[in-house]
């Protein structure tokens, strides 16, 4: 009955992800050896891509709910309510290996990923983001990866159709053998027309839909739970290669279908493909799954059962239909040019049976698959908290200006429109903020509502004290969208850590879910979706931990929103939250003394929640339209990103903060803060209103001419800010590296 061709060996084994223990646990569950089918098929569900065994009991703390939230973590993708019968269906994942493998084709299969699990579940794609991390500048590699990365993401977006609004993008040596790529979807849907991938009925017909199954991507989801080292180039056939024009029609014949009444349940074919998501869909629904794979539509000739279970072929779609109604089903896909089969049907037997040839060569519990996956408890042990460094222990600059000029110039901190104009980020019609401001804005079906959007992490912080970072990226993300003037709602997250089986990076996500968990808690910012990618590490060396967040809320109309550009001459600057000039992990700190010391700011998640209010009060009301968070750079960084959006200078004449050094003053991170620029008559109703509420406001300053004046007298020309900040990346990318990798 079971083909058993090919012994099933320790290496074997091995090589498929699988520890012996693991192994025994599943010949115990099936009570006798697996086909070689059977194993890759339990290789592809119990790796860490797939079945979260090292993260699973952590996540379980995080807050997934509140009054708007529809479906939280446990789907294609979470969704919220947004009001007027419309939701927001969004989601992040990462394609870390693939992309560091194959640059173009990792990055743009890792957009089309994240898309299908946003209109798998009814919604029509919006708008897309992206979190980039990279190597040092100086790695040969680097440019190579970012040009690829680049080209990819846009080749990808722009060809499909979606604009791509916002992100982020850094440079560490933590990342040189090991980039991270974060995708994220945004997608609307009537909250009465939302598709779930649990199957129902018995006897009901599964069809395929889409593109064809090739060889590509076989074993995607397993390498990229696995650690990389020398050999990582050969693993370059796991990447995927993708279609942007095929996952159009893709869509909208899914969206076609959806409105016909014929679709019980649908899910995405992504990591482990066939396998993952005929399981899922099964076991959700609690029923069995009867594949006949010979109805598969294959792309190559002479392929097995093996290589179709786990191909990771891109454009792939898995339904349960209602019955009598496959004729007009495909009718539409063949209609939209797409492939269109009935692979199998939904049992009552609670097995996932694969036939092909008329030989059973998989017959499997369906629900064990996932519910008896391993759940470990790995040890690990927190990050000693590291000393407070205090600002009279780090030098002076020479120059205040000179360090911020080398501020706006440093990698992490130069524009990236070199990177964002490469993306389509009007295409659709409704983008209202366009990338390079705290969070992008999007209309919503015309408008006037609209949704903000936004990515962040502070990596640095998470490595130094990661409950703090955890804090701190969650309140950043919640900054960025108050900032824009709208509410913030809920998150999506994308866990990028190194080998869980160490204690020390244990801890880091443990210590940075306790964070982002406290930090959700307080705003009201529940985790609605997310992906966990571990093992991010090549020979020993882990990446810094980066728990990226992607933040959504809403805006009730577009037109009264807040951007960071300096809008008019003799308004006056208002810093809203205290400042204690908090160097330790700064961007200061790292720039211009070339250390990475110290803890990082304390996030008083009380103080974010006042603070950030009052600002969006002022939005709403009509108040203020000018207004930046402040972040990496603190105060001095802030108000330069203002000026060069605006072309308009400003003087801080003096330090606001008694006994505070001017570098502390100027680059201190402390948290929770927001400069705004109002008209002077209405700078001190403002002051009174803050005040009246225990938050802390100050003037601190005054725009005018074509120069920031800083304390002591300093002055630096906007144009020449302009032109250190927007040249870095472009002079980069543009110079000859001294070795480009294949």
């Amino acid at each position: 009955m079971f083909r058993n061709d090919v012994p099933i060996t320790p290496e074997l084994v091995r090589q498929h992800g699988l520890t012996p223990d693991e192994y025994e646990r599943f010949r115990a569950l099936i009570g006798r050896d697996p086909t070689l089918t059977e194993l890759g098929i339990v290789s592809a569900m119990w790796n860490e891509h797939c079945s979260y065994k090292s993260s699973r009991k952590h996540l379980r703390g995080l807050p997934t709910s509140a009054p708007w939230v529809i479906q939280g973590p446990g789907e294609n993708a979470g969704v919220i309510d947004i009001g007027d019968g419309l939701a927001c269906i969004f989601k992040m994942e990462s394609h870390n290996h693939p992309s560091f493998i194959e640059p173009y084709q990792g990055a743009a299969t890792g957009v089309g990923g994240i898309l299908r699990d946003v209109f798998t579940m009814g919604a029509r794609p919006i708008a897309a983001l992206n979190a980039l991390r990279f190597g040092s500048p100086d790695h040969p590699r680097t440019r190579h990866l970012v040009s690829g990365v680049v080209a990819g993401i846009g080749g990808y977006g722009n060809s499909f159709g979606v604009p791509t609004v916002g992100g982020q993008m850094g440079f560490h040596a933590r990342y040189d053998g090991n980039i991270l790529v974060n995708a994220m979807a945004v997608g609307l849907a009537r909250t009465d027309a939302i598709f779930y991938a649990a199957a129902a009925g018995v006897g009901n017909p599964i069809v395929y839909l889409g593109s064809k199954t090739g060889r590509d991507g076989i074993h995607g989801a397993t390498m990229a739970s696995a650690e990389f080292d020398e050999e990582s180039e050969s693993k370059r056939p796991t990447v995927q290669v993708g279609d942007p024009f095929a996952e159009k029609l893709l869509l909208e014949a899914c969206l076609e279908l959806m409105a016909s009444g014929a679709v019980i349940a649908i899910q995405d074919m992504g990591a482990a493909g066939l396998t993952c998501s005929a399981v899922e869909m099964g076991a959700k629904g609690d029923l069995g799954v009867e594949l006949d794979i010979d109805k598969v539509p294959a792309r190559e000739a002479g392929m097995t059962p093996y290589e179709m279970m786990l191909s990771e072929s891109q454009e792939r779609m898995l339904m349960v239909l209602k019955p009598g109604m496959e004729a007009e089903a495909e009718a539409i896909f063949v209609k939209w040019g797409l492939d269109f089969a009935v692979i199998g049907r939904t049992t009552d037997t609670l097995r996932f049976v694969i036939k092909w040839h008329g030989e059973t060569v998989a017959d499997l519990p369906i629900k064990e698959l996932g519910d008896e996956a391993p759940l470990y408890d790995r040890p690990h042990i927190a990050n000693t908290h590291l000393p407070v460094l205090k600002a009279e222990e780090i030098a002076h600059p020479a120059s205040l200006a000179d360090a911020l000029r080398r501020l706006v110039a440093s990698p992490d901190l130069a524009s990236k429109r070199w990177v964002y104009e490469q993306y389509d980020h009007y295409i659709l019609g409704n983008t209202v903020q366009k990338p390079g401001g705290d969070a992008a804005i999007v209309r919503v079906e015309g408008g006037p509502k609209g949704l903000a959007l936004t990515c962040d992490v502070t990596p640095r912080y998470c490595e130094a004290d990661p409950v703090e970072g955890g804090r701190q990226a969650v309140a950043e993300a919640w900054r960025n969208i108050t900032a824009v003037g709208a509410r913030p709602l809920a998150i999506t997250d994308n866990l990028n850590f190194g080998n869980p089986e160490k204690p020390e990076v244990m801890g880091q996500l443990v210590g940075c879910l306790q964070g982002i968990g406290e930090a959700c808690r307080a705003l009201d910012f529940p985790v609605v979706s997310g992906n966990v990618s571990l093992y991010n590490e090549t020979n020993g060396v882990g990446i810094l931990p980066t728990p990226t967040i992607g933040g959504v809320g809403v805006l009730d109309d577009v037109e009264r929103h807040a951007t960071l550009a300096l809008k008019r001459e003799g308004d006056v600057l208002v810093l809203v939250g205290a400042s204690e000039g908090w160097l330790g992990q700064s961007a200061y700190l790292s720039v211009i003394e070339g250390r990475e010391e110290g803890a990082p700011p304390p996030v008083d998640l009380g103080l974010e929640r006042r603070n950030g209010d009052f600002v969006r009060g002022l939005i709403t009301s009509g108040l203020v339209d000018t207004v930046h968070d402040l972040s990496d750079g603190g105060l001095a960084m802030a108000l330069a990103e203002m000026a060069m959006a605006g072309d308009i200078g400003a003087a801080l004449p003096e330090v606001a903060v008694e006994g505070l050094p001017a570098h502390a003053y100027l680059f201190g991170e402390d948290q929770g803060r927001y400069l705004i620029a109002v008209e002077a008559d209405a700078a001190s109703d403002i002051l009174y209103s803050a005040s009246s509420q225990g938050i802390d406001a100050a003037v601190v300053g005054v725009t005018g001419s074509d120069r920031l004046t800083l304390p002591g007298g300093e002055t630096i020309s906007v144009a020449d800010l302009r032109q250190a900040n927007e040249n870095w990346l472009p002079a980069y990318m543009a110079s000859q590296p001294a070795a480009v990798a294949s």
